[in-house]
């Protein structure tokens, strides 16, 4: 349910013609890592650029990875409470948006992100 939400948000900012590449991919970004929080690794996985492609040992590598991570977080600094968008800007030369996200801690620390996001078939997705 929470999937079809994100996806119609997506497709309503898309549709919005004032709304910038930069806020676009800033939003796919915040979403995947909204996902990424609440345990949701598969959806978390489908933000990847080219996950569609990836051998299956590799994506469930990938997975447990994520997994390891967010336990990590939870152990170091009490998990990950909130993710933010702090700014995102476009590298022309690059070709990709750069979105920079703050996580912000259980333990009232932060710390800001850069995840670089491509554009695939009208859908943003993390590089």
């Amino acid at each position: 349910m929470r999937k079809l939400v994100y996806l119609i948000l997506i497709v309503i900012v898309v549709a919005c013609s004032d709304v910038s590449r930069e806020d676009q991919a800033a939003l796919a970004a915040k979403g995947y890592y909204t996902h990424l929080v609440k345990g949701e690794y598969e959806q978390f996985m489908e933000g990847r650029f080219m996950a569609d492609s990836l051998p299956a040992d590799y994506r469930s590598q990938l997975i447990e990875g994520y997994k390891q991570f967010v336990a990590q977080q939870v152990e170091a600094r009490k998990g990950i409470h909130e993710v933010s968008v702090s700014r995102a800007y476009t590298d022309s030369l690059a070709g990709y948006t750069n979105v920079l996200l703050l996580l912000c801690y259980g333990d009232s620390t932060t710390e800001e992100v850069v995840v670089p996001m491509v554009e695939q078939n009208g859908r943003w997705r993390m590089k």
